[in-house]
């Protein structure tokens, strides 16, 4: 039995349907009515819980061998903060885990993960990582660049920007580097965990083949968009402190402050990651824009 917590977002969707396609017994989690009526249509059992609230996972791993955590924000909102999702989160479902026997423990971290990052995103994913890999349970850790595919919120945001603005806006000169890797490929890597969890313990860091410039990422969706746009940069600092000015006034900005910084900092791992540990070559960038935009 897996259990997967996070199975209602982007990644969890996409793993859903991949595990369900090779018979895998699924108990997922739901903190919404919506979500539950999704996956129950599905034929998948559902717990009705949320990770923040421990008891809510009362008994929700029970003959579980392996648990899925996907749960992660990019932004906080009210009261899920970093801390109480990514932190206290991960304490609550490892407590329930270590409760139930689970056999082995999977955490969704990300690439630039550190403790002693300035951005309270990385640095909550690595307090998370390290009290999955301090539990005692068998873990693994993947720490991804931008996960790209359908319904990915990156691309979406960017693809809505190049249709409605009448110039493509890039904030300051576009040259930090990302290493987009498809979220088949992705959900490729976690079968190969689940089929072998022995052979994939400890943190991996997953990336495409290629480290692509915002500019690139940028300029290669607009092709595929057959976009003729022209792309205008606009100073780092005029978009921080108009971001900061927003965020006072406008409950769901598109991007943060906080999101700009990251923007300006490389999110790259080795280019043969994937190919490395997991046998097999990821799909370029272009490549996974034809199969979904």
């Amino acid at each position: 039995m897996i259990f997967i917590a996070g199975a209602s977002g982007f990644v969890g969707g996409h793993l859903i349907d991949a595990l369900l396609k090779n018979g895998y017994k699924l108990r997922c989690l739901a903190r919404s009515d919506k979500a539950e009526k999704s996956l129950r249509e599905k034929g998948i059992e559902v717990v009705s819980g949320d990770i923040t609230i421990p008891e809510t996972l009362e008994g929700a791993l029970d003959g579980v061998d392996f648990v899925i955590h996907l749960v992660g924000i990019i932004e906080e909102k009210g009261s899920s903060t970093f801390k109480s999702v990514h932190v206290d989160g991960t304490k609550n479902l490892i407590a329930e885990a270590k409760r139930a026997g689970v056999k082995h423990f999977f955490y969704q971290s990300a690439l630039g993960a550190d403790k002693s990052s300035w951005s309270g995103y990385l640095r909550t994913k690595a307090e998370a990582e390290e009290i999955a890999a301090s539990s005692g349970i068998p873990f693994t850790i993947f720490r991804p660049s931008l996960i790209i595919g359908k319904w990915d919120g990156f691309t979406k945001k960017l693809r809505d920007l190049i249709k409605i603005s009448p110039v493509i806006p890039i904030p300051g000169n576009g040259k930090s580097r990302l290493q987009p890797i498809y979220i088949n490929d992705w959900a490729r890597c976690m079968l190969k965990v689940l089929a072998s969890p022995n052979s994939f313990k400890g943190i991996f860091e997953i990336g495409g083949p290629q480290q692509l410039t915002y500019n690139e990422i940028v300029k290669t969706l607009a092709d595929a968009m057959n976009s003729k746009k022209a792309i205008t940069h606009i100073p780092m600092g005029l978009m921080k402190f108009g971001a900061m000015i927003a965020e006072k006034t406008i409950p769901f900005l598109p991007v943060s402050s906080d999101q700009l910084r990251l923007l300006e900092t490389d999110n790259i791992c080795d280019m043969h990651s994937v190919e490395k540990n997991f046998g097999f070559k990821p799909v370029k960038y272009k490549d996974a824009l034809k199969e979904f935009v």
